[in-house]
């Protein structure tokens, strides 16, 4: 079945809570999207507050107070916020897909030292406690005179399964990161992955329904989708045999390009039909919208505003949306809102007006004259 560029955009923008937000909680936004983008601190209010008719940042600093939502590193090896209880079995599955990524920064300082051994002094060191990131590294260091210590406590947080308690986390809040052990944290055991009481039959039957898992999930926030798609968003490698096992269970459509793209049965597609005004929406640095596939024409118009966008050295600028596509990005300055088009505008009175709405929400005071349109 053939799905048109503009349904595949309009789907997205609903199954990314982007159009018709509702009177959902913070945990119902973060359960749809999987995994909310936290490498930036401010970054997930924005996202969320985006994603909600009526959102403020105590709600999402609650969440984390009560620990319904929890930040770590998953998907990419990077910081995202996620509900306690896929953080569960989510951790385990990406720490296992993806290896020693990320430790390749600090191979040096590492050389010569037992992960295992490391692993287990820093469970011990944290149990029942919350630290900063220095804390544990100098706790480490009595084990590893000489060491540097800041390899150490990276070591220890790619090992581990640490989540990053508040005030981490917290809306404007910057300084040392604190560290817990997520099952002391969430208040359960993390699920064993496959390896973890053998490679046999069960544990790959436990590893592939997982992985499966993780696909549904994403398909419910980003699809219709390719398994490439679903390796770029996840940083899961070699899941095609996954997929290709689930094919019976989804529908297949087939885009513009001729590209197959996995759907769940059960989620309807928006009608390409409908003369839907789609609201300009401000989303903040590093946002999911832009980074879940692997082929983003469907949120990004032309091909050179992904440069414009990502323009490498792991820079992800803040976007907004007009028409349901990326029309360019923004700053703030001193209380100025800049946007940065990357063409002329269809209607600037829009994009001002939602960019007031925006920088009350940033908490930005008041003042003539505070969106400038670059």
């Amino acid at each position: 079945m053939r799905i048109s560029l503009r349904a595949l955009n309009r789907t997205y923008l609903r199954r990314q809570l982007l159009v018709g937000a509702g009177s959902r909680t913070v945990a119902d936004v973060v359960r749809r999207v999987v995994a909310v983008q936290a490498q930036e601190v401010d970054a997930p209010y924005v996202g969320v507050w985006a994603r909600l008719d009526e959102f403020g940042h105590a709600q999402l600093i609650q969440a984390l107070h009560d620990r319904s939502v929890v930040r770590g590193g998953l998907l990419r090896g990077t910081q995202h916020l996620c509900v306690a209880a896929d953080y569960l079995w989510m951790r385990p599955l990406l720490a296992r897909r993806m290896g020693n990524f990320g430790l390749s920064a600090f191979r040096r300082q590492l050389e010569g030292v037992d992960l295992a051994e490391l692993t287990q002094h820093a469970r011990d060191v944290l149990a029942g406690r919350t630290m900063t990131r220095p804390q544990l590294a100098r706790a480490l260091a009595e084990w590893y005179p000489g060491r540097e210590t800041i390899a150490l406590a990276w070591a220890a947080q790619h090992q581990l399964a640490l989540v990053h308690p508040p005030p981490s986390g917290i809306w404007r809040r910057r300084g040392h990161v604190h560290v817990a052990l997520a099952e002391d944290w969430i208040g359960a055991p993390l699920e064993k992955e496959a390896g973890e009481g053998g490679e046999g039959v069960e544990g790959t039957a436990r590893r592939d329904a997982h992985v499966q898992e993780l696909f549904r999930r994403y398909l419910a926030g980003c699809g219709p989708a390719t398994a490439a798609d679903f390796q770029n968003w996840s940083g899961l490698r070699r899941v095609r045999e996954e997929v290709e096992a689930m094919r019976a269970q989804l529908r297949v459509y087939v885009d513009d390009a001729g590209r197959e793209l996995f759907d769940l049965p059960e989620l309807e597609l928006a009608d390409p039909d409908e003369d839907d005004a789609v609201p300009v929406r401000f989303l903040p640095e590093f946002d999911n919208l832009v980074l879940s596939h692997e082929d983003r024409s469907r949120i990004i118009r032309e091909p050179g505003d992904r440069a414009l966008i990502c323009p490498g050295y792991s820079i992800v600028r803040p976007t907004f949306l007009e028409d349901g596509f990326v029309a360019g990005t923004w700053t703030v300055e001193r209380g100025t809102l800049e946007v940065q088009p990357f063409r002329p505008l269809r209607d600037p009175a829009a994009v001002v007006a939602e960019g007031e709405r925006l920088l009350a929400f940033l908490e930005e005071g008041q003042g003539a004259d505070r969106v400038r349109i670059r």
